[in-house]
């Protein structure tokens, strides 16, 4: 059993309703336990700015999923919420479930990278993963409280 972590976000509908439906869809999917959800926070758009607010959290899994397949799973999760993927890279979307980490593993395949490329960068990803577990380390890059520390 894998304990892995996933990024939470949408910006348009209704944000919250959203991302708490692709939290049920997710404990159903075979081979996935959703075991913490982190406290949903509002945030600025990254990339571009002119959209919508972000509502982000992440939710702690144990899966017996290898990566891709979880990959898979959250893709699956996204198009059952609606989730069109357009080309429009960090534009607006209904849901949207980034794989931040897998165990202490570091993934680098076509189409997947973990821990996320820019995780140690992002506040509003580092902040959830916080509320979920202060000491969690992120592969090659530190502790997710002393990243978002330089953050600051």
């Amino acid at each position: 059993m894998a304990r892995a972590y996933v990024g939470l976000g949408a910006n348009l509908g209704d944000r919250e309703d959203t991302l708490a439906r692709a939290l049920e869809l997710l404990d159903h999917e075979p081979g996935i336990e959703v075991v913490g959800i982190s406290a949903f926070r509002e945030t600025d758009p990254v990339g571009v700015e002119d959209q919508p607010r972000f509502l982000n959290g992440a939710a702690a899994l144990e899966t017996t999923l290898e990566p891709q397949a979880l990959l898979g799973a959250l893709l699956a999760v996204e198009r059952a919420l609606g989730r069109v993927r357009d080309g429009t890279r960090w534009g607006p979307r209904t849901i949207d479930l980034d794989l931040l980490l897998y165990d202490a593993r570091e993934v680098d395949e076509p189409g997947l990278r973990v821990p996320h490329p820019r995780l140690h960068q992002r506040r509003f990803a580092l902040e959830p993963l916080a509320d979920l577990d202060p000491t969690l380390e992120i592969p090659g890059r530190g502790r997710v409280s002393d990243l978002l520390a330089r953050l600051h």
